[in-house]
Formats: C-alpha cells, sequence, structure tokens
C-alpha cells in the first residue's frame, strides 16, 4: 500500500519534477541526430502553465538553493 505525502514531502517532488522538467525541456536538440530526443513529462508541463508565476519562483527559487 502507498503511503499518503504530507504537504512538505509533496512540495520536494513537486520541485524535483520541476527540476527534471527545466532541464530536459531547455535541452538543445540535436541537430540531425535525434530529431525526437527532448522527451518531457506533459502532466509537469501543464502544471507548470497554470501554476501562479509567485509559486513557481518560489519552487525554482527552493531548488537551486539545496
Amino acid at each position: 500500500m502507498r503511503q499518503k505525502l504530507n504537504a512538505e514531502q509533496k512540495r520536494a517532488r513537486l520541485a524535483a519534477d520541476l527540476a527534471k522538467f527545466t532541464q530536459q525541456y531547455a535541452r538543445k536538440a540535436q541537430k540531425g541526430i535525434e530529431p525526437n530526443d527532448r522527451r518531457y513529462d506533459r502532466r509537469i508541463e501543464n502544471a507548470v502553465k497554470r501554476m501562479p508565476p509567485d509559486h513557481l519562483d518560489r519552487l525554482l527559487r527552493e531548488d537551486s538553493d539545496q
């Protein structure tokens, strides 16, 4: 059975997912080598689009501090 996450664990997981997403999203495509090499989680992309800017900024800054 899966354990339910508390608020701090959810925030930490979201920050980690966001860090991975930004790394994959910002990666340059390799011209002529791998045309579909920029795969990233569409669920995270949609969450980022709906997220308030201050919340997104806080998550990005907290992740970079660690």
